[in-house]
Formats: structure tokens, sequence, C-alpha cells
């Protein structure tokens, strides 16, 4: 089996606070969640490599801070392999009708993710995994988190179609959580529905690294 990511390329990730944890403060310069992880699997298995992991994730982000900041954030860094994940914090700026939730409905997540892809595919030649925005819960009651699971469908709908649309690969972080909430209460992965524990950075990182692999 080959590991995608050669001696001396650069992998950057990119997204919000799932992926910052802390990587701007006391876990820097990686943060202590998923991309910490999936470093360390990298130099767990493939020792001898010299792979630069680089961290890009702002707390709070939405698509529209992605795209102020792609120039700076990743354009910059040439990255030969390209890691996102966002969305969850657009869907809840429009469920809570904030400020502007207009810039974060939908249609304009998916201009937003189209101008990131196309910039990115016309300025670099590197690989791209998308991976889903997700929500740990079942709770299917008239509930908040209800709302928040019937809206993040057509959040996750729209990564899938950019997947597509771009040829990138796609990790769907929603099925792969709600699979192991047939087997577990969500508090063995979360504290609450957004930031995952350990557990659940470990989930997040574990596709990920297997991406790579053919």
């Amino acid at each position: 089996m080959k590991f995608a990511i050669k001696e001396g390329q650069k992998v950057v990730c990119i997204g919000d606070s799932i992926t910052d944890c802390g990587r701007r403060a006391e876990f820097a310069p990686l943060g202590n969640g998923y991309v910490k992880y999936f470093n360390d699997m990298i130099i767990a298995r493939y020792p001898e490599r010299k792979i630069a992991v680089v961290n890009k994730g702002i707390s709070g982000n939405t698509i529209i801070d992605l795209q102020n900041r792609w120039e700076d954030d990743v354009i910059y860094h040439k990255p030969d392999w390209l890691t996102i994940l966002i969305g969850i914090n657009d869907l809840h700026h429009v469920l809570r009708k904030d400020p502007d939730w207009q810039k974060c409905a939908a249609e304009k997540f998916e201009q937003g993710y189209i101008e990131i892809l196309s910039k990115t595919k016309e300025k670099l030649n590197c690989g791209i995994v998308l991976l889903e925005p997700f929500y740990i819960s079942v709770d299917n009651s008239n509930s908040w988190r209800k709302m928040v699971l019937e809206e993040l469908k057509t959040y996750t709908e729209v990564v899938r179609k950019m997947a597509k649309k771009f040829n990138t690969g796609i990790i769907k972080l929603q099925e792969i959580f709600q699979k192991q909430l047939r087997y577990n209460d969500s508090e063995t992965f979360c504290p609450e529905p957004v930031h995952p524990n350990t557990t659940g950075h470990i989930i997040i990182a574990s596709p990920l690294f297997d991406a790579f692999l053919s």
C-alpha cells in the first residue's frame, strides 16, 4: 500500500475551530485536534519522511473568512496537498439569524466554495481533500439540535457537489459520526455536538490519513 504524500511535501489543513484547536496559543503550531493526530500518524508510519503539516484553522470562521484569507493562508504556502473543513458556523449563523446571516446561506456557501477551489486549481498544482461539516447528535425531538441536523444536510450536499465538480477527495464525516453513534453515545466523542474530544478528533484524523493510502 502506497502513501500519496511524498518526501519533502507540504500539507495545509484549513478550517474553523475544529481545525484550529489552540494552534495559535498553548497548542501551537498544530493544535491538539485532528491535525496533530494526522501528523502523528504520518510520523508513526513514515518516520523517515520529512513531511510538513501546516494548520491554518481559525475559530469561528465561515466560508467568507476563508475567502478573505485564502491568498495568505493557502496560496502563499504553495501546499502539495490541501484539506478543507468548513460549514458548521455558516449554518449556525443562518439558523440564529445573526447579522448578515444571508451571506452564510447555502447558496452563498456554495459560491464561496467554488471561488476558493477555482483559485486553488488556477494557482496551485495540489491534491485536495474536502471534509464534510458534521454535528455529533441523533436528536429527533423538536429541538435546536434537530434543526441543525436538518440544515446540515444542505451544507454537506454542497461539499459533495464540490468534490465532484473539482474532482477532489472527500471524507463524509457526518456519515462516519452517525455510524459511531449507533454504538456509543455522543459524549464518547464530544462535550457538545460541534467540538470533538480526543476520541472524536481521532475519528476525523483516521479517515483523513487513510485518504492518502492507495
